[in-house]
């Protein structure tokens, strides 16, 4: 047997820690330590550890299925890709190409995302395409793009953060989210360094910090503005940053003074000392971070919230400084280069704007079309997701669960079950590709070669360690036999490497600009952050080589690279950029924006019908809409269900006790789980993981109120009663 290990990255989070996996005499694979990625530094949580069971044969799918007579059984490919592609074709002669739909995920790679978005517009023609990645940080994208003029979700490398003086941590469990990432947070408290964290509850992370700020849900907004209040009252501007760096100043000063401390108080329920306190321990040390999460972004005012937070760190001259900044933590394992290269409703690869004439030209010069015949933006993924079985008449899904993680989740289930044709592409048969009509199995992050790019900006290859199962095909090898049948013969290679080739030319000279980056490079750096131009324009994707080909036929994937003119002597190589802003911001002048905000209500506050807050998030055995996570063993020991946390003060009034069934009721549904009593929650509160589909779908509650900029729901405050179930 062979005892080689090969260097990956985990499948989930945005960290992307790095591992190797290892043959084992079974003939399956394990997660052995990597130390040599910076990130994690062999370190791997539960999810990572475990990550490989989810290979097995006997929890994945491993044939096509088609719906028969309302049952989904097995099929060939020719049969299933056959009825995907009629049914395709049949709906967009009789209703236009905009009764297509598709959705995508932020699992994918770069190279599936963006063949994804090159294969809705070039190959279908459609508009409607967006992906779960909306649901993840597009409020943040939003308000670093207003003010920053770029959208990337760490400016600066992780290991910078415990080398900073303060970090106020917004709405983020990383100790449970991802857990390898708490070390750096630890090694700054051990450097003098302070963490102050925002949260509704005193989560495991909260438990880290020197100071815990509890607002109540949906007033994230007022708190960053009353402490920017706080450093103009206390004389803490840096004025010659403002002047020299920043514009906007003025308005976004007379915002802030209109919410003054005691007015904040009464708004967050957050002390007046502690809003004075959290001033004075981020001004002082000389550099400081604001590093904001799903809680602050996932609101109707998400973008206004980052906006608010970013005009903080602008006041006191905490931008584009070393050691100093705003970033977002990113979620999803690909969500930040998922939306940079095409899957996105209004965009296109290298975060170029889908109605900008000339990004038009310059993607439809690389993919070989007319820029007219590109069509224009289309829905944001709820409102796509919202509009299935009316304007949308089929959907093509890839990597996305919607009827768990979507908000109002059961009015979602019901779009989907009236769609005329439902096709999805998984790994597993989630809940969601239960209710299709075609279902395609397809490869895993083990199986397959591809780029990431993590929470860094830092782009990652993902090599291939095991071969797939008989009858599973990768994303790639269905869209391009889908554009065959659909009539396009070219422009679809299923080599992840010709992909990549051609994702550099496409993104060079965009904001995200990948054209200095090769396979190669990713190999031998460990990675590279964008943007990283060429030295000269990228070559034609090359055809592998024979030495490129196992014995079976197949592509050998990383083992052989084509030829690169950045490894040319004479050719001078870009080296990526780990910082960004330090000598000018992305926008036409150079500095950064303030945005004049003001605080205003969620789009639902608790009543007298509906008293109480309900926020959602994740536990750490299960990720996402748990459709990998629920299928091993050991995460399900640890977290085998949802439940419904609240303070005992609450438990009392409504005489509930640990582990009894509550009923949670929102305007939109109810989800009935077992009580977890603790005073590690605000009273007016309650808090239910999403993981779970059933009677304890969290997502059935929450409300799909739309952020005016970034089209982000509001998952994470909606009003709600709670009801002790009869036994």
């Amino acid at each position: 047997m062979e005892t080689t290990s090969t260097p990956t990255h985990c499948p989930y989070c945005a960290l992307q820690c790095g591992m190797n996996l290892s043959p084992t005499p079974e003939g399956g694979v394990e997660v052995t330590e990597r130390v040599d990625f910076p990130v994690n530094r062999g370190a791997l949580c539960g999810k990572g550890r475990t990550a490989p069971a989810v290979l097995s044969s006997r929890v994945r799918l491993t044939s096509p299925l088609v719906r028969s007579g309302g049952t989904l059984v097995p099929a060939t490919w020719d049969e299933a890709l056959d009825r995907i592609a009629g049914e395709l074709g049949a709906i967009r002669a009789g209703h236009g190409p905009d009764a297509l739909g598709v959705f995508g995920g932020g699992g994918l790679t770069n190279e599936k995302a963006y063949t994804l978005g090159k294969f809705a517009r070039v190959v279908l023609g459609t508009s409607q395409i967006d992906y779960n990645g909306r649901f993840c940080m597009s409020s943040a994208a939003a308000g670093g793009i207003k003010a920053f003029g770029l959208d990337r979700g760490l400016p600066f490398p992780l290991e910078d953060i415990p080398k900073t003086g303060c970090v106020i941590l917004v709405g983020s469990n990383l100790a449970e989210t991802m857990p390898p990432a708490l070390r750096f947070f630890t090694e700054l408290r051990e450097n003098g360094g302070t963490l102050i964290v925002v949260d509704p509850r005193r989560t495991r992370t909260a438990e880290q910090a020197d100071l815990h700020l509890m607002p109540r849900p949906g007033t994230d907004l007022a708190l960053a503005l009353g402490l920017l209040h706080l450093v103009v009252a206390e004389g803490r501007v840096d004025e010659e940053y403002v002047r020299e760096r920043t514009s906007g100043w003025e308005e976004a000063r007379a915002a802030a003074m209109a919410h003054w401390p005691e007015h904040v108080e009464r708004i967050t329920g957050v002390s007046v000392p502690q809003l004075r306190e959290a001033v004075r321990m981020f001004c002082e040390p000389e550099a400081a971070m604001v590093l904001t999460a799903r809680g602050p972004e996932q609101q109707s005012k998400g973008t206004d919230t980052v906006g608010a937070w970013i005009n903080l760190c602008l006041a006191t001259g905490r931008a584009g400084r070393p050691l100093s900044g705003y970033g977002c933590l990113t979620g999803q394992g690909n969500g930040q280069g998922g939306r940079e290269h095409g899957q996105k409703a209004d965009q296109l690869p290298g975060y170029r704007k889908l109605d900008d004439p000339a990004a038009r030209r310059h993607v439809a010069e690389v993919w070989g079309v007319d820029p007219d015949s590109l069509p224009g933006p289309g829905r944001s993924a709820y409102e796509l997701l919202d509009a299935l079985g009316t304007d949308i008449r089929s959907l093509l899904l890839m990597a996305s669960n919607p009827v768990v993680s979507a908000p109002r989740a059961a009015h979602i289930e019901e779009r989907l079950k009236s769609l005329d044709f439902l096709a999805v592409c998984d790994v597993v048969l989630s809940e969601t590709a239960a209710l299709a009509d075609v279902v395609l199995p397809v490869t895993q992050w083990a199986e397959e070669t591809g780029t990431m790019t993590s929470l860094e900006g830092r782009v990652l290859l993902r090599q291939r360690a095991i071969t797939p199962p008989e009858g599973v095909r990768s994303d790639l090898e269905v869209m391009h036999e889908l554009a065959a049948r659909l009539g396009v013969e070219k422009g679809f290679p299923t080599d992840p490497e010709e992909v990549f080739e051609e994702l550099r030319r496409a993104s060079a000279g965009g904001p995200a600009d990948y054209s200095g980056i090769t396979y190669r490079r990713l190999v031998e750096e460990n990675g590279v952050f964008w943007p990283c131009p060429a030295a000269a324009t990228p070559p034609a994707p090359t055809a592998p080589t024979a030495s490129a080909v196992d014995d079976d036929g197949e592509d050998a994937g990383f083992d052989v690279f084509p030829e690169d003119p950045a490894r040319d002597e004479a050719a001078p190589v870009h080296p990526g950029t780990p910082r960004l802003f330090l000598d000018r911001f992305a926008t036409d002048d150079g500095r950064a924006r303030f945005v004049p905000v003001s605080h205003r209500p969620a789009a639902e506050e608790p009543d007298e019908e509906y008293p109480v807050f309900l926020t959602t998030g994740r536990v750490v055995a299960q990720y996402q809409s748990g459709a990998q996570t629920r299928r091993v063993d050991e995460l399900n020991a640890a977290a085998p269900g949802p439940f419904v946390e609240l303070h005992p003060r609450l438990a009392a009034r409504l005489g509930a006790a640990e582990g009894d069934p509550l009923a949670v009721v929102s305007r939109r549904g109810r989800a009935v789980a077992p009580a977890r009593i603790t005073t590690g929650i605000r009273p007016d509160t309650v808090f239910m993981p999403f993981h779970w589909p059933g009677e304890g779908r969290a997502n059935t509650l929450t409300n799909p109120a739309l952020d005016p900029t970034s089209r982000m729901p509001e998952f994470k405050v909606c009003a709600v009663r709670v009801e002790v179930v009869e036994r």
